[in-house]
């Protein structure tokens, strides 16, 4: 079992940035493929981007494409999303996740670990 936990999120204005971090324990970090999702009030979970074991690969919701980066760190345990020009629709819940997987998905069932979330707010 993997334990995960976001952080990194706040209150940005519209067209600023922020880097969210999602470090990982409990099991051997590089197993994983990892994705970022996101939820708004009163909206489903929906896909924002993910990532395979290595790195190498990755792929995105085309509302993030060209704005946000998804990373890994496999020595430290941790992935990131860097996230700019940001705007009021991306407000929400971000989550990262894991799967065993040499790569994930877009689905949200696809992954079989979770973190708690961090909220990021984007003002206009």
């Amino acid at each position: 079992q993997v334990q995960l936990v976001e952080s990194g999120g706040g209150l940005v204005q519209a067209g600023g940035s922020l880097r969210l971090s999602c470090a990982a324990s409990g099991r051997t970090f590089s197993n994983y493929a990892m994705g970022w999702f996101r939820q708004a009030p009163g909206k489903e979970r929906e896909f924002v981007a993910t990532i395979n074991r290595s790195g190498r690969i990755t792929d995105y919701a085309d509302s993030v494409k060209g704005r946000f980066t998804i990373s890994r760190d496999n020595a430290k345990n941790t992935h990131y999303l860097q996230m700019n020009s940001l705007n009021p629709e991306d407000t929400a819940v971000y989550f990262c996740a894991a799967v065993t997987k040499a790569i994930g998905g877009s689905r949200s069932s696809e992954y079989d670990y979770w973190g708690q979330g961090t909220q990021v707010t984007v003002s206009s």
